[in-house]
């Protein structure tokens, strides 16, 4: 226990070094090339090497692990402090940091216990605090709002960033966890390249974070998650996942996206658990008992993804909102459409194959029942009511006329359904799976929105 926690301590004081990349300017990759040198040449044996191996390190006989780990922040640090790559030390330093201080609050937490969400909620605590932390020692390394400034206004102008340190911190630690979640522990290497790029693309979009917004976006998403992962109806990765696209809804969207994914989360996870065991028996249950993890939630929620992060850029581009506005809304109503046909249609007999009508047993792609059918119109109905209202501190999703607008959605969320059946009854099992059908699903959602709403706008 000692030695894992003594190794993670080591783990964040390289990722730390990363937080004075603006002060050493040109020079921030020498300390790391110098601690990857160290861990792979000069640490071959003893009390420090038995320290820091990670599970195969000792087989190579090297440091691979703390080691590739250092590397990948040397090559960052050189992609940081390039002229011409616009990567924020800022975001370097949230990264590295998110890995680095993750690690060590997981270790923290596995003092006492081993069970993976305590251990997880360490990883996220830590890793959180420390990306926000790195971030302001990076901007006052780097002189932001000193140089010719009274100390006061300083000290100001650093107090009104922090909202936005923490969404960066947020995302960047969400982003670390999943990953991690998904690769091997050695692995931390593979997970600060992947959080850098997420943190260096969310800083280029520059949301406007307001220090009450940020506490209220992450209370009720991390809250939410607890709820879905207690509930089982979301795997660990899953909720992270879930958890992570939730708050850049919050943020980048606004009250009304955010209530719009929440229904298709809360509804369509509640509607898996619903009758789980007489799923089971009839052959029709989700996997891992009914815990949504990423493959499903991503299957789902990528359209709406990149549709929200589009539509956060329309301020820095030349791209009309209203269609990233349609897709969003479309895709989720086809989600949650194509989530309650199933769940529901799954519990009655005599479904009939959606290309010939003809019967089939339960659980067959393709397969469709008219209850089923009923329970998607239901659940795009509900979909499409949420996207058009208006919330408080928010805009809804769909603007304009609100009856037309909850038309469009209504069409593209069943049309969305009815190209999932098809492609189940034509082409799942044969050629792709589930999770690509599902994500074809929601993109044909998302276009006949799209073109619905250009035809009658």
């Amino acid at each position: 226990m000692y030695r894992r926690l003594k190794r993670a301590s080591v783990f964040a004081a390289v990722a730390a070094l990363a937080a004075l990349a603006p002060a050493l300017s040109n020079a921030a990759v020498v300390p790391f090339v110098a601690v990857a040198g160290l861990l792979f040449f000069g640490v071959r044996e003893g009390e420090w090497f038995d320290t820091l191996a990670l599970p195969g390190d000792r087989e190579e006989e090297r440091l691979l692990g703390i080691g590739a780990f250092a590397v990948s922040l040397a090559g960052l640090a050189a992609v940081a402090t390039f002229p011409r790559v616009p990567l924020p030390t800022g975001a370097f330093a949230a990264a590295a940091l998110s890995v680095g201080g993750g690690r060590f609050g997981r270790a923290l937490v596995h003092a006492r216990t081993d069970d993976e969400f305590p251990l997880v909620t360490g990883y996220l605590v830590g890793g959180g605090v420390a990306a926000v932390i790195g971030q302001v020692v990076a901007a006052v390394a780097g002189g932001a709002g000193v140089d010719g400034a009274p100390i006061g206004a300083a000290a100001e102008s650093l107090l009104a960033a922090i909202p936005g340190f923490a969404f960066l911190g947020a995302v960047t630690v969400l982003t670390a966890a999943l990953v991690r979640s998904l690769v091997y522990a050695r692995d931390a290497h593979i997970t600060v390249v992947l959080a850098a790029i997420v943190a260096w693309g969310f800083t280029a979009l520059d949301p406007t974070v307001s220090a009450i917004g940020i506490v209220v976006a992450l209370g009720v998403t991390v809250g939410l998650g607890y709820v879905s992962y207690a509930l089982g109806t979301a795997s660990v990765p899953g909720m992270l996942t879930g958890v992570l696209f939730s708050l850049l809804t919050v943020v980048l969207g606004g009250v009304g996206w955010f209530l719009t994914l929440m229904a298709f989360y809360a509804v369509g996870g509640l509607a898996s658990k619903y009758r789980f065991d007489e799923k089971v028996d009839r052959g029709v249950a989700q996997e891992n008992e009914g815990a949504r993890g990423t493959g499903n939630v991503l299957a789902n929620s990528a359209v709406a993804l990149v549709a929200l992060v589009g539509y956060a850029a329309t301020g820095h581009v030349d791209a009309p909102e209203t269609v990233f506005r349609l897709a969003f809304a479309g895709a989720i109503a086809t989600a949650m459409a194509d989530t309650l046909s199933s769940e529901i249609g799954g519990l009655f007999d005599r479904p009939r194959l959606i290309t010939t009508l003809q019967p089939v047993g339960p659980g067959t792609d393709g397969a469709v029942t008219w209850q089923g059918e009923v329970a998607g119109l239901a659940g795009a109905s509900l979909i499409a009511g949420i996207a058009i209202v208006e919330v408080p501190l928010g805009d809804p999703v769909v603007a304009g006329a609100p009856l037309v607008g909850a038309g469009v959605i209504l069409l593209a969320g069943i049309s969305g359904m009815t190209v999932d059946s098809l492609l189940g009854a034509l082409i799942e099992g044969n050629l792709i799976g589930n999770q690509a059908v599902n994500f074809l699903a929601t993109l044909s959602g998302a276009v006949v929105a799209i073109g619905a709403g250009y035809l009658v706008g």
